[in-house]
Order: structure tokens, then C-alpha cells, then sequence
């Protein structure tokens, strides 16, 4: 490859970085449904540059799941410090609250622009099914025959019953994270 079309190349890359971080900057200072305009000026490249790496909003809106999906993975890969099933679950609280805390801003926009977006409608329900997966993967017998209390934990360990304590009920990080815990653990004790 010559090295004038290497060039256009990394400056292309380059751009669309810078997009996609503009994206997320905008998003985590509290707006949660950016222009293509204001992406452009954070970003410091033309409109057209926008449209040229993204052919709408929703696939920028894409690229900004890829960044949440691998958030969440880092978080996930850790390994357990636990030993017994019942204090996983525990884990899993403290382990969600630190990544649902780093994904709240883009995750709220993400909802509030998922109504327009078939990706991120499933980008959502795949979030869903994983989180889901992950608690079901540290459940054991008897707790995994009662139906009602495994939806119970997976509803507790949703983003959703995260972001309602931070929210809408306005507790702290600590306060919602402990809620969480005592409700998970009367559920944990009864099995």
C-alpha cells in the first residue's frame, strides 16, 4: 500500500475514534441524545465526516454498544473471590453496582434512542439474557428449584432495579449497592 492512501487510512481511524469518543464524552456530561452536530464539533471533524464513518446515528449508537459491551466484559472476566455459591451471588451485587455505575449514562441514552434503533432493542435484550446467564451459571439446588426466587435475583441484579435506587429513588452508590445486598441475601438465607 503507498504510503499516502496508509495515511488517509490511519487518518480515517483516527476520525472515526474520535467520533465515537466525542459520542461518549457528550453522553457521560449528561446529554443523552447528542446531534450528529454536536458529535462533529466535540469531535472537531466535519458533519460529513460523521456521516462518512457512520451512515446514521443509530450505527454511531452501535459502535457506543460495542464500547458498553466492553465495559461489562472487564468486569465480568474477573474471577470470583469466593469460594461458595451464596457469597458469588453476593458478589455479583458489588460487581454490577461498579459496572452499571460506569455504564449508567451510556445505557440511559442508549434506552432513550432504543425505541427508534431495532439494534439497540436487541442490544438490550441480548445485555439482558447475559446478565441473566451469569446469575443462573452461580445458582444451585434448592434455589434453582423455586422459580419464583431465581426471577426475583435476576430481577435485584438488572440494571433496571439498579437504576430505579440510583434514580428515581436518589440513594448513593453505597446505599443502593446495600439494599441490594440485604434483599439478595433474605433470598440466598430462605434457600
Amino acid at each position: 500500500m503507498a504510503p499516502e492512501a496508509d495515511g488517509r487510512r490511519r487518518r480515517g481511524q483516527n476520525n472515526r475514534a474520535r467520533i465515537v469518543t466525542a459520542m461518549l464524552e457528550i453522553i457521560r456530561t449528561g446529554d443523552m441524545s447528542p446531534s450528529a452536530e454536536q458529535v462533529a464539533a466535540r469531535a472537531d471533524v466535519g458533519l460529513r465526516t460523521v456521516f462518512r464513518h457512520f451512515k446514521d446515528m443509530d450505527s454511531l449508537y452501535s459502535e457506543m454498544s460495542v464500547a458498553i459491551a466492553d465495559e461489562l466484559r472487564a468486569v465480568v472476566g474477573t474471577p470470583f473471590q469466593s469460594v461458595d455459591w451464596k457469597d458469588r451471588v453476593l458478589e455479583l451485587v458489588d460487581r454490577r453496582a461498579f459496572a452499571f455505575e460506569k455504564i449508567a449514562p451510556f445505557k440511559h441514552a442508549s434506552e432513550a434512542y432504543r425505541h427508534r434503533s431495532r439494534f439497540l432493542s436487541e442490544d438490550s435484550s441480548n445485555l439482558v439474557l447475559a446478565l441473566r446467564q451469569i446469575l443462573v451459571r452461580e445458582l444451585r439446588p434448592p434455589l434453582t428449584d423455586d422459580p419464583l426466587k431465581v426471577e426475583a435475583l435476576d430481577l435485584l441484579l438488572s440494571f433496571e432495579a439498579w437504576s430505579r435506587l440510583r434514580r428515581e429513588q436518589g440513594l448513593s452508590i453505597e446505599a443502593a449497592a446495600g439494599v441490594l445486598r440485604a434483599a439478595v441475601r433474605r433470598i440466598l438465607d430462605e434457600a
